[in-house]
């Protein structure tokens, strides 16, 4: 057997302090999971959890200069606790669901916010608001067995040096290990996939030669320029 032409390179995510790397297979997105962002979309605050996909290769590990993307004028971001899984299963009991935690990182959900808004209103889906190139920076992973599971802590987001997001993680509406729980009920999770939490209240527009520094307590900090 040969390819047809040379297959796509395996995404990884580097991890801090190693010289390991984490291949990644597929990226979940939880939808509203923080009572104050809901509230500013206009949904209810405990909804239960929903889900979309980002695709692997619009991961940007290490973040660093992000290319604006194209068919957009509302670029908005979200700033995320990621889960890297290391084990996986259909119907993860809720009391096993951290065992399959491999680490966490830091990542920035960017959305083409006016293509998602079109989607929404046509019942289409959110495909192109959020599954663009490059709209899924995050940092190096941090695993589980040195930073614990972290359940409450500052997390934030500024904008050229202004505040935009802040928020703790003990505000989020479903936890990580309900979020785990729920979403092997849909689908067969497995090792390389990576869940994106859900983003606090605050996220607005930027554009062009914008800086956006973002952090979590206790994992760190992640910066993109975008160009």
């Amino acid at each position: 057997m040969s390819y047809v032409f040379p297959p796509a390179p395996q995404v990884v995510l580097p991890v801090a302090s190693s010289t390991d790397v984490f291949p990644v297979r597929r990226v979940y997105c939880v939808g509203r999971n923080y009572a104050d962002h809901a509230a500013e979309m206009g949904a209810d605050s405990r909804e239960p959890p929903f889900f979309f996909s980002k695709p692997a290769d619009a991961l940007v590990p290490g973040g660093g200069e992000v290319t604006y993307p194209p068919m957009t004028d509302n670029l908005q971001h979200e700033v995320e606790l990621v889960v890297a899984l290391g084990k996986g299963g259909s119907n993860i009991p809720l009391d096993q669901a951290l065992d399959c935690v491999f680490g966490y990182a830091i990542g920035f959900d960017l959305t083409r916010r006016d293509l998602q808004y079109q989607a929404k209103d046509k019942g289409h889906p959110w495909d192109m608001g959020k599954g663009f190139d490059q709209g899924g920076p995050i940092s190096a992973l941090r695993p589980a067995g040195k930073v614990g599971h972290p359940e409450k802590g500052g997390i934030w987001l500024k904008v050229n040096g202004e505040s935009r997001q802040s928020g703790d993680l003990s505000q989020m509406t479903w936890k990580v290990a309900e979020v785990i729980a729920n979403l092997s009920s849909y689908i067969a999770l497995m090792p390389g996939d990576l869940i994106f939490t859900g983003t606090p209240a605050g996220v607005s527009t930027v554009v062009r030669g914008d800086v956006l520094e973002g952090g979590i307590e206790g994992l760190g900090e992640l910066k993109i320029t975008l160009v």
